[in-house]
């Protein structure tokens, strides 16, 4: 339903706004022009509401702020489902991204999330509470984040497998 606000115009509520946002990383680029330097910025943002989904968005502006605001639309546009084995994931899982490998491998109840700072965020917004996980390439936290969402779109639910390939497992 949406509120009229005092000029009369309908507002809409705010969509997705179960998500919780978080600024993962910023870089800020300069050129040089004949005037001086021209400084942009990109922003790299994860939504995710802690329960199973999870989504990025990495976008480009002259202003910081404009940069945040257009990579939280995208990530909210790029929200993606992880399958999940009560707190943790269902097998291990070593993926790569350009230079960045990551990975992710099961753990017991009590681990927590081990893991380097980028991948760290993405499992925990993902609402993985144990896991092990470990970058083995590039630094680069764009790829780093690339490689985590290709990981956790790869896993597959244990019994689904079983079943489809004619296994009675469970």
């Amino acid at each position: 339903m949406a509120k009229q606000n005092d000029k009369g115009r309908s507002e809409q509520p705010s969509v997705n706004s179960e998500f919780e946002e978080k600024v993962l990383y910023i870089n800020r680029c300069s050129k040089v022009v004949k005037g001086g330097r021209k400084f942009s910025f990109s922003a790299l943002i994860l939504v995710g509401d802690r329960q199973g989904r999870v989504g990025y968005g990495f976008a480009k502006a002259n202003e910081v702020s404009d940069a945040i605001r257009k990579g939280s639309e995208l990530a909210r546009k790029n929200v993606v489902t992880v399958e999940l084995e009560g707190a943790t994931i269902p097998h291990e899982v070593c993926v790569s991204w350009d230079g960045a490998r990551v990975l992710l491998k099961p753990a017991p109840e009590g681990t927590g999330v081990i893991a380097g700072s980028k991948v760290r965020s993405v499992l925990e917004f993902a609402g993985i509470r144990d896991v092990i996980a470990k970058n083995l390439g590039a630094g680069n936290p764009i790829n780093q984040v690339k490689a985590t969402f290709r990981a956790i779109l790869s896993l597959r639910n244990r019994a689904k497998s079983l079943s489809l390939r004619g296994v009675g497992g469970g």
